[in-house]
């Protein structure tokens, strides 16, 4: 239970990261619990959907991972985040990701600034 709570902040944080970093990811609202919370359920998304689709899209592209030498994992992170986006606004959660490109991005910043926070947070269940 403990580690679910630690991805799903490692997530909150690398999301943040995105929604500071790039103008085309956007998260809105009145406040900022308001926007935390938003955060928090749509890390929580991300987590389920990189649980969930991620190793089907892995296992059903994996020979363009071998032509690719592994680049591909850039597209396929960029469409769980644009999946990502579609589910919060399925869900009337004002997070929005505009463009695959802004998802390509997106993604890199994901993966690295999640990569550190892994690092730092305690990892024990």
């Amino acid at each position: 239970m403990k580690n679910f709570v630690v991805k799903t902040i490692a997530n909150a944080g690398a999301l943040a990261v995105a929604v500071w970093v790039l103008d085309k990811i956007t998260l809105t609202g009145d406040s900022t619990p308001k926007k935390v919370g938003t955060l928090l359920l749509v890390a929580l998304i991300f987590g389920l959907v990189n649980f969930i689709v991620k190793p089907i899209v892995k296992v059903l592209t994996f020979p363009l991972f071998l032509l690719t030498l592994g680049l591909i994992t850039l597209i396929v992170n960029a469409l769980m985040l644009l999946l990502t986006s579609w589910l919060a606004g399925r869900l009337d959660l004002a997070f929005h990701v505009d463009g695959l490109w802004t998802a390509i991005l997106g993604g890199l910043i994901i993966s690295v600034v999640s990569w550190a926070l892994h690092i730092v947070l305690p990892d024990e269940d």
